[in-house]
């Protein structure tokens, strides 16, 4: 069975009565039910236990991260940045979620600012499916509708992604790439957009589905593919003595 961690930064629900009641015991709460209701394994963690729950033994534990937070980035210990990011590179899939565009693990695997445009109005937002045949867009119709959202816009400061899943149009105008997704090592990533804490999002059924979709995408396989690396045997016959080499 694949084991999930939901890792939240659990702030917005403690201070903000509009968030709390909404997700009375947090998103991440909201979401790991979600997920079990789908027959994954979950745990969840939060920024404020110790090594914010995100543990080399809860981590080993792991096969698919999901992450969300928006206050508290700079709050997160390098170390265990670096602890995650190592995980993904072995193979562990991570789910950036919404705000979590400017975390510090999001940011460190991609490689740039991962900025963009955003207004908070609760506008409409349907979220189109680019890739129908994606095994993410598996059961879900050509659009997903929210009633409220928040807006993100473009440009997205992100690599271009392996692949689009989702394009999304916001009532005021703007479009935004909405489902990316990656490849670093041997890890997978989705970057899906929904899921402003004062509208109630990951209640939705049909984005429970999405996030299942991409748990099961993100998962590691049995037999991931794999090379070589180092000093190597040559395949034909030469002289490998070199005096000039410093190695």
């Amino acid at each position: 069975m694949t084991q999930v961690t939901v890792w939240n930064e659990f702030v917005h629900e403690q201070e903000n009565e509009t968030v709390a009641e909404i997700y009375p015991d947090g998103i991440h709460t909201t979401i790991a039910d979600a997920l079990e209701e789908r027959g994954f394994e979950t745990r969840t963690a939060t920024l404020q236990e110790a090594e914010h729950g995100l543990t080399e033994d809860a981590l080993d534990d792991t096969d698919v991260l999901t992450w969300w937070g928006h206050a508290a980035h700079d709050q997160v210990d390098d170390d265990v940045v670096e602890r995650v990011k190592s995980h993904v590179l072995d193979g562990m899939g991570l789910l950036v979620l919404h705000s979590g565009h400017f975390s510090k693990i999001f940011r460190a695997l991609m490689g740039t600012t991962c900025g963009l445009k955003w207004r908070e109005a609760a506008e409409k937002e349907r979220l189109w499916v680019v890739e129908p045949g994606h095994p993410i867009a598996a059961g879900i119709d050509d659009c997903i509708e929210l009633d409220e959202a928040e807006m993100y816009g473009e440009r997205f400061d992100v690599p271009q992604p392996d692949a689009l899943v989702f394009n999304s149009w916001f009532e005021g105008g703007e479009v935004f790439r909405s489902g990316c997704c990656y490849r670093r090592g041997s890890g997978r990533i989705f970057y899906f957009r929904p899921g402003h804490e004062t509208y109630p999002i990951y209640h939705d059924e049909t984005i429970q589905h999405v996030l299942a979709n991409a748990v099961e995408w993100a998962a590691p396989v049995d037999d991931p593919a794999s090379s070589s690396s180092g000093n190597a045997e040559p395949h034909e016959e030469i002289d490998t003595n070199d005096d000039r080499s410093v190695h």
